[in-house]
């Protein structure tokens, strides 16, 4: 089954998974890593609508999710990388703009 999928910057591109009936997200997050040479570990899922998968429900079956047509859009984002810092980004307005 071909499956599509966006990353947020606008780049699409084509996924092929095996076993259209037995194909689990996790397979699908494995053939998206192995095509695109991206990071497995930080992957995560939207569906077309609007779903969000968790860590918890890679173990679904693609079909269960709705991902069962060859065409199915799945949208790409990344969790940030933990680089163990507790650093937090702020920004402040300068000065000049009071």
């Amino acid at each position: 089954m071909m499956v599509a999928v966006e990353i947020m910057t606008g780049s699409l591109f084509h996924v092929n998974v095996e076993d259209k009936d037995n194909a689990r997200i996790v397979d699908l997050k494995r053939a998206i890593a192995a095509q695109q040479k991206l990071p497995f570990d930080r992957m995560i899922l939207l569906l077309g609508d609007g779903r969000c998968i968790s860590d918890d429900e890679e173990d679904l079956t693609m079909a269960e999710c709705g991902v069962d047509d060859d065409g199915s859009r799945v949208y790409l984002f990344f969790k940030p990388i933990d680089d163990g810092s507790s650093r937090d980004f702020i920004f402040t307005w300068p000065e000049a703009f009071f």
